[in-house]
């Protein structure tokens, strides 16, 4: 399960895995005080794209750029995938903007992982699998 969490919020018992998943250390925020497991600041959108972002407002834009981003640099997302798949993992953000910030397409994208990963639905997945080559 993957959800998404203000960094700014206190830690709860159900957050499972808490990872910050922002570029920047948050403003006003101790290391202890956000009790983190992780800080994968890879995962981030670029510079580039978050400045963009935040000059443009353009959410729809950015959530594609940024979706494109990570399926060219699965290596820095898959750790999280993973820890979703045994358990809870909240991803941390910095934003103000609960609904329109990089946690919430980086949840979304993963659970489109999850989804896309899940058991063999199509006849040319079971190839191999029951003597079929």
């Amino acid at each position: 399960m993957v959800q998404c969490k203000r960094i700014y919020l206190a830690a709860a018992a159900d957050d499972g895995q808490r990872v910050l998943v922002d570029r920047l250390w948050p403003r006003g925020i101790s290391k202890e005080a956000a009790q983190l497991d992780a800080w994968v600041a890879e995962v981030a959108p670029s510079d580039e794209l978050r400045r963009a972002f935040h000059r443009d407002g353009d959410f729809q834009a950015f959530r594609l750029a940024y979706r494109q981003q990570l399926d060219a640099q699965p290596q820095h997302w898959q750790a999280l995938l993973h820890s979703a798949t045994t358990g809870t993992l909240t991803l941390l953000y910095a934003a103000r903007d609960e609904t329109h910030n990089n946690a919430r397409v980086l949840a979304e994208y993963l659970e489109d992982e999850l989804q896309r990963t899940g058991e063999p639905s199509s006849p040319v997945c079971y190839q191999g699998e029951f003597g079929i080559d």
